[in-house]
Formats: C-alpha cells, structure tokens, sequence
C-alpha cells in the first residue's frame, strides 16, 4: 500500500512537470512567431492557430484542470475559490490550488504511512486530510492580511477624495489620483474602478464590483453614500470627511475591546492546544498507553467524543470573544 502510494505521487509529479515542459515549449514558440511577424513586418501568413485573437479576461486551463473544475463546478464552488484567490492578491488559477491541496495530501499521508506503526497506518489519513487544507488556509490568510491592509488604508483614502473634490477635482478624477499617491492593496483596487468606469462601464456599477471585490462594511458604506449622493444631491466631500470619522472611532473602539478580550482568546488557545500536546508527548514517552484509543473499539469512541467536545469548547469560547462593531 505505501509503495503505491508513493508510486501514484511520484507518477503525478512526473505528469505535471512534463506538462510545465512542453506549455513552457509552446509559450516559447509563439513568442518566436511573434518575434518574427514583427521583424519580417508582417509578411507571414497566419495559421488557423494564430488566428485566434487572445482574451482579455484569464481563463482557466481546460486542458489541466478539466476534472477539477467539473468537481468544483458540481459543488458550486469555483466562484467561492475565485473570489477568494481574488481577493488575496494571488494570481493562481484553480487547478493548480487543487493540485496544490493533492500534492499536500499524497506527500504527508506517504510520510505519517512510513512513519505510523503496523496497526496505526490506517489513521495516517487523518493528518493527511488536514494537510490537504494548507493551501486553502494560505489563500485565507493573505485573503485576510489583505483586507486588513485595505481597511486601514480606507479612511485616509475618502479624506483625499474629500479633499480633492474641494479642490476643484472631479469624483472619477479623485479615483484616478488615489493609485498614485497610496500603496497597494488599495491602489489597485481604486486603480481597476477607474479602468472599469473610464472603458464604458456605469460608475455604479463600477463601485458596486468594488464592494464586491472587498467585502468590508466600510466599502458598503462609502458605495452607498456615493450612490445617495448622485440620486439625491448634496456634499459629498462632507458625506466623506463624517464616514472617514466615524471608520476611524469604530477603529479605536474595536482596539479596546480587542484588549478586554484578549484574555478570552488566550484562555481559549491555550485549552484548546494543552491536550493536544499532552497527548502528543504521550505517544512519544508511552506509546502502548496511548495505543489503546486507537486500536480498542472503545478507545476509538472516547477520542471521537473528546475532539468534538473540544471543538465545541472552542466555538463557545470564540463566539464569545468574537464581537463585532
């Protein structure tokens, strides 16, 4: 069983850098033909194959990731992974996130397989299963470091849209000037409205694939207000200054329950993890002690109970702690 375990991921490494081989081949000779149209000043006549104009929109690779994106399809969440890959910054297509999740699992259940003794190989799945969820966790990640950079970034935006406006500078024109005098990710996303809105698209709903690139509360609010302000009238550069306030003592309210709540959190880190390193040194000292929750039938149901009871444990504990504003 672990030889072809190993022998399945040694097969599927072997597979996907054959195909990084000759995709790679492939750019390199239509970057040639292209480099040669434009020396030959284009004399050359264009295959079938060349006559295909490229998208502007990047597409998934069918010819790599066919099976995976029917699952993801059938599952409905191709749009969840996109979105979540889009909004981490990651210029990652899906099959190759999937394949990533593959190769976690293969590499870690071949390791726990080879490292488990003889009647505990079959819960090298486990960990296996988990390790398969890393790189989801690493696009979450950058998801959330991404947005928390954005959110601190927002209000000092909408005062130099305010202040712009005042200015004498157009609502569009104050978008176009934010790319250039702020850091990514903000820019960027004020750069794309911009983009979007100057090629044809309505300013609405260029604001409103804004709010939905960047879900935060914030962003739904600044949309709003500036959705109001073209139906009904008013100042806008006023509507700003008081939203970017208001963003501002909801970020000075959240520090101070984030430190009345820390103790919380820690309390529910540390109970959560303390038996899961006992249980860890455990193994390591006395493994026959330990063995018997995975090889008696008995011990086997009072370890399923006692991780869902930690589990539950730890919600409660994160539910508590967790308090929006």
């Amino acid at each position: 069983m672990p030889g072809f375990i190993i022998m399945a991921a040694v097969v599927w490494i072997a597979a996907l850098g054959i195909w990084w081989a000759v995709s790679r081949a492939f750019r390199h000779a239509d970057a040639d033909k292209i480099k040669s149209r434009l020396t030959s000043g284009g004399r050359t006549r264009p295959d079938k194959a060349e006559a295909k104009q490229p998208t502007l929109i990047r597409s998934e690779n069918l010819a790599t990731g066919r099976i995976v994106l029917g699952l993801l399809t059938r599952y409905r969440l191709t749009d969840r992974l996109r979105e979540m890959l889009e909004q981490a910054g990651l210029q990652w297509n899906l099959a190759r996130l999937i394949h990533g999740c593959l190769a976690m699992f293969l590499a870690v259940f071949a390791v726990a397989w080879m490292a488990l003794p003889g009647e505990l190989r079959s819960f090298a799945v486990f960990p296996a299963g988990a390790a398969a969820f890393l790189p989801i966790a690493y696009v979450a990640r950058r998801r959330t470091r991404r947005l928390r950079k954005f959110e601190e970034q927002f209000p000092e935006s909408l005062e130099f849209v305010a202040r712009s406006m005042r200015a004498g500078h157009a609502f569009t024109v104050s978008l176009e000037m934010i790319h250039r005098e702020f850091q990514e990710p903000l820019a960027g996303e004020y750069r794309r409205t911009f983009e979007e809105h100057n090629l044809g698209l309505p300013l609405e709903m260029a604001l409103l694939k804004l709010a939905k690139r960047v879900p935060l509360l914030d962003v739904h609010f600044f949309v709003s207000a500036v959705l109001l302000q073209k139906r009904t009238g008013g100042n806008l550069a006023e509507i700003l200054d008081k939203l970017a306030y208001v963003i501002r003592e909801r970020f000075k309210l959240r520090g101070k329950i984030r430190a009345i709540s820390a103790h919380g959190r820690m309390t529910g880190g540390a109970l959560t993890s303390i038996p899961i390193v006992v249980g860890a040194m455990l193994f390591w000292v006395n493994p026959d002690y330990v063995r018997f929750f995975f090889t008696d039938s008995t011990g086997q149901i009072m370890m399923g109970a006692a991780i869902v009871l930690q589990m539950i444990g730890y919600a409660v504990i994160r539910k508590i702690v967790s308090i929006e504003v």
